[in-house]
């Protein structure tokens, strides 16, 4: 498995992407504001843009099932943080946002890192969790369903 940098030909591509593997998500908490599904194309562009973030397609067995996104501003005392990650629905459970992680972590480095999750997607959080990562305390209601949970590492 691999990750493979995206550049801003890719950005309709990672949209589209981004849009169906949270799809799901938005349906069941419907948070607009916060849901990478409710993004449009014009947000991926402009991070795109931004120096410190680094978009990745996650390739395994040369079949793109999902992207990361870190931001490094590589400033000490700046945490990095990863914002959004996904995998596809089909490919997901087969520990590929855990190798992914550690990928990112490999080209990065290992510490100081933070990154928010639904606190309802107990899957979510035990893999943050699996991988180092603990909560932080704070926490943020989005809506009467949804609350993000904030993670450090």
């Amino acid at each position: 498995m691999n990750l493979i940098k995206i550049g801003i030909d890719d950005a309709e591509k990672l949209w589209k992407m981004q849009v169906k593997a949270f799809q799901g998500l938005y349906e069941k908490y419907q948070d607009t504001e916060t849901n990478p599904a409710a993004e449009k194309v014009d947000k991926i562009l402009v991070r795109l843009h931004q120096p410190f973030t680094h978009y990745y397609f996650i390739e395994a067995d040369s079949i793109i099932v999902g992207a990361v996104r870190v931001v490094d501003k590589q400033e000490e005392g700046t945490a990095k943080r990863i914002s959004p990650i996904f995998i596809m629905e089909e490919y997901r459970n087969k520990g590929y946002a855990q190798k992914a992680l550690q990928l990112v972590e490999e080209i990065h480095g290992s510490s100081d890192w933070e990154l928010a999750t639904i606190l309802q997607e107990k899957g979510n959080c035990y893999l943050y969790e699996k991988m180092g990562y603990y909560q932080t305390g704070k926490t943020e209601e989005i809506n009467d369903k949804l609350t993000l949970v904030f993670y450090k590492k």
